[in-house]
């Protein structure tokens, strides 16, 4: 299980920390002046219109795409499934680290800048220009990569005699602009209900490939561990002159680059805050089922392929012999079509349209986002800040949209070898973007304890604190050396410039949303208790998520119900803080003393 989450209060600055004892800086002396990495303008402002579910679902449904869909094939070929599970639980781990030291900044501010401004802010200038152009690059190039692994997929149906991929090109091209160009919402929307459908797909592949397994499918034929046995676990790299342990070894090492670019895009939730609904409750829900896509999605899909595909097979695309590009594509497709399933490939193949038809549009939208974010901290042209009317940043936009234009080196390439050079291109980025991203939340927790921001101060803690990468990229020294900015001083970092912004957005939306319930009484906590007069300890979570999003305001009517209380004028509103430790007490007398969790029925009311 992964480590318990912290997801405490936040007040508007520590209590401990009188204003006068921070730094100041030059945007305390006007409210309204701009602050590096959040806009609020109407003119360059996004539009805070993706809900909860938004985020969670884009959360999961991130990076289920072309990496783990199609890439797996490769690093199954190259290594042996022993090797694919071992590289992919080792950056999976890696992975969550990343994301829970990101959720732990983006939580305390949600800045438009997203990775640009915590690295510039807390870190050092160079470093967020470095960041924030390095990860721009990486989804100009993953744009044009899903596009291209869309035609190697459609080939399965329209080989390239029948029909030139350039014309699939154009279609996912086209599509992806407009769905972008519509605003967040519709984004938000689209994206909530693709992720969800791929999410389910994913389950069906994994069952599926598990009853293969087991000598459930057509030919009868339980495999087992066979294929671990015969051609073996792992895929020794004996063309290289190296002893076969080395070889082995190596084999694991390659594989790291294909699981590497499988996990980029877990990173997609930090991107997201800037237009997010109530971001700093999202945020943590987003990162904690992370743990749980890590280890089921992925670890537990390459475990379930090296049970029914040999990394020998012919069909396995990028394999020595292999020369099919259609259903070989995919390692899941080789899996059901080797075990006589004739119907399924086709349908699979379809899935696998859709996923990538998702992770394009998605991908379009972070580079867009990237480029706005530097815009906004200073590090870009400031007309790739400006907005429409929608919230859309629509010179961003555009000027990301033409490297989709890369694509059409399909129409006169093998599509396989471009994909392939995509690949290594895309995971230099990613890796580069995941170190920066740990090098920052190292300085961001030097800052916050020099400054004596305590953990009961922030809305998420990143449970494994400093374990990040150390290191560094050269171009931040590049940087430093043009424009010679200096290291951001622990005691000099600027925690609070535009967090009132923040918390100002914050507190109308809490407040729309109380407004809300109270012309929608059936939507109330009401409906949280249970009427037919019994009460479930699960119960206690969903009141700890009302009272939390109702800044912890509870109404009256049902305390008295819940308490069996009579003929009581009033009890007064309870808010979130020590009051609510009274409340869960009453709450675990009701429940017998079972602790929160437990789904037993308790006694009568």
């Amino acid at each position: 299980m992964p480590p318990a989450i912290e997801h405490r209060p936040l007040t508007s600055q520590p209590s401990h920390l009188d204003i006068e004892q921070r730094p100041v800086s030059s945007s305390d002396t006007t409210e309204e002046k701009h602050v590096r990495g959040i806009e609020t303008s109407s003119e360059t402002a996004l539009h805070r219109a993706l809900k909860a579910r938004h985020i969670t679902m884009i959360a999961m449904g991130g990076a289920l795409g072309t990496g783990l869909l199609l890439g797996t094939g490769k690093a199954l070929a190259d290594a042996g499934p022993g090797s694919v599970v071992i590289s992919y639980t080792i950056v999976g781990l890696l992975v969550y680290v990343v994301m829970t030291a990101l959720g732990e900044m983006a939580a305390w501010l949600p800045m438009s800048a997203g990775f640009t401004g915590y690295a510039s802010r807390f870190c050092d200038p160079s470093l967020g220009f470095a960041l924030g152009w390095t990860y721009f690059f990486k989804y100009i190039i993953v744009t044009p990569n899903q596009i291209t692994a869309g035609a190697m997929v459609l080939e399965y149906w329209f080989p390239r005699s029948q029909i030139n991929p350039g014309v699939f090109v154009t279609v996912f091209l086209v599509a992806i602009i407009l769905i972008n160009s519509v605003g967040v919402r519709f984004f938000g929307e689209f994206e909530f209900w693709l992720s969800s459908f791929k999410v389910l797909v994913l389950v069906a592949l994994i069952l599926v490939t598990i009853v293969i397994a087991a000598g459930g499918g057509p030919d009868g034929e339980p495999r087992g561990f066979r294929y671990w046995s015969d051609p073996g676990a792992f895929a020794a790299k004996v063309d290289w002159d190296v002893s076969p342990m080395m070889g082995r070894f190596l084999g694991v090492w390659s594989t790291m680059i294909v699981a590497t670019f499988a996990y980029l895009g877990t990173e997609l939730v930090g991107v997201t805050v800037g237009e997010a609904q109530n971001p700093r409750k999202t945020i943590p829900r987003a990162i904690r089922l992370t743990f749980f896509r890590i280890l089921i999605f992925y670890c537990l899909s390459v475990f379930v392929l090296g049970l029914c595909v040999p990394y020998d097979s012919k069909d396995l695309l990028f394999s020595t012999k292999g020369t099919s590009v259609g259903a070989s594509a995919s390692p899941f497709v080789v899996a059901v079509k080797q075990a006589g399933i004739k119907t399924l490939p086709g349908i699979i193949n379809g899935c696998i349209v859709v996923f990538i038809f998702s992770g394009a549009t998605s991908d379009l939208y972070i580079a867009s986002r990237t480029l706005y974010g530097l815009a906004s901290d200073g590090d870009a042209p400031a007309i790739f800040k400006r907005t429409d009317s929608r919230g859309v940043p629509y010179a961003a936009l555009g000027t990301s949209s033409l490297f989709g234009l890369l694509a059409f080196m399909t129409v006169g390439n093998s599509t396989k070898d471009v994909f392939s050079h995509f690949v290594n291109l895309v995971t230099i980025f990613g890796l580069l973007s995941w170190i920066s991203i740990s090098v920052t939340h190292i300085f961001f927790l030097k800052a916050r304890r020099r400054q004596g921001i305590p953990d009961s101060e922030m809305p998420y803690v990143a449970p494994f604190g400093l374990w990040g990468i150390p290191m560094y990229l050269t171009l931040i020294f590049a940087h430093k050396i043009v424009t010679k900015s200096k290291r951001v001083r622990p005691n000099e970092a600027d925690f609070y410039a535009g967090k009132d912004v923040i918390d100002r957005e914050e507190e109308a939306f809490l407040e729309e949303q109380a407004r809300k319930k109270e012309q929608e009484p059936d939507s109330s906590g009401a409906r949280m208790y249970r009427k037919s007069g019994e009460f479930y300890d699960e119960d206690i979570e969903e009141i700890n998520d009302f009272t939390e999003e109702n800044s912890g305001e509870v109404i009256v009517l049902q305390f008295r119900y819940l308490f069996g209380l009579r003929n009581v004028p009033s009890l007064g509103p309870i808010y979130w803080g020590d009051d609510i430790k009274n409340f869960f007490d009453k709450l675990k007398k009701i429940n017998n003393g079972r602790a929160p969790g437990s789904t037993k029925k308790t006694q009568k009311m």
